[in-house]
């Protein structure tokens, strides 16, 4: 058997650290669409534990992928990684994704910046709650704010509650409550009262709400 058919040679060809130096952007995934997903998927798992420089080397490709991939699965899966890479690195991906043409990779997006705590994600994800053609995308990036103690946050979800989708009322007070660690009630009015400085008082926290909060 020549030296490529020993087990090293197969673990080197299916974990993308070791491939990362042997390709040109266009050329970082597989040929078929089951290996470039399953490629990509995997990438996603492990990029997160990569040094900086090869994170920097996979960005790329990732970056490359969004630019040209006609897969909207294969670019959310791109999204998904480069949303592992903490910090501003990742940031171009993902403002490509929350630009992106497909309703599932601008969701993907959405998560992604849900989870790094940086001005420019939430101005990115205010945007969206402000913008958003699709309702899901919406709000996916209402649902990412939730955990954003900022005032731009806060804005963004506070314009919300006076849409005239219920579902998007009810989850910008959903999302408010996390944001901002207070609960007015049910009411979006009440809460408009609230957030512009009037004099609410809280709703006294129930044992059933307590209990989901533990678990």
């Amino acid at each position: 058997m020549g030296c490529q058919d020993g087990p090293m040679y197969a673990m080197k060809n299916a974990n993308p650290y070791y491939r990362w130096h042997e390709w040109q952007a266009d050329e970082a995934f597989g040929t078929t669409e089951h290996e470039r997903r399953a490629q990509l998927a995997q990438l996603a798992e492990d990029i997160g534990g990569y040094d900086a420089a090869v994170q920097t080397k996979w960005l790329s490709a990732l970056s490359h992928v969004m630019d040209t991939d006609e897969s909207a699965e294969m670019r959310r899966l791109a999204v998904m990684a480069a949303g592992n890479v903490d910090g501003s690195p990742s940031l171009p991906i993902l403002e490509k994704g929350m630009d992106d043409g497909s309703v599932k990779v601008r969701m993907q997006a959405c998560r992604a910046l849900g989870n790094q705590t940086t001005d420019e994600t939430v101005l990115l994800l205010a945007s969206a709650v402000g913008s958003e053609t699709s309702t899901d995308v919406k709000h996916a990036a209402m649902r990412a704010l939730q955990d954003q103690s900022s005032p731009k946050a806060v804005e963004a979800l506070r314009l919300a509650l006076s849409d005239r989708d219920p579902s998007t009322q009810n989850l910008a007070i959903a999302s408010l409550r996390g944001a901002t660690g207070k609960d007015y009630g049910d009411d979006p009015e009440i809460w408009i009262a609230a957030l512009d400085g009037q004099p609410v008082e809280e709703r006294p926290t129930r044992f059933a709400d307590r209990l989901r909060e533990l678990f």
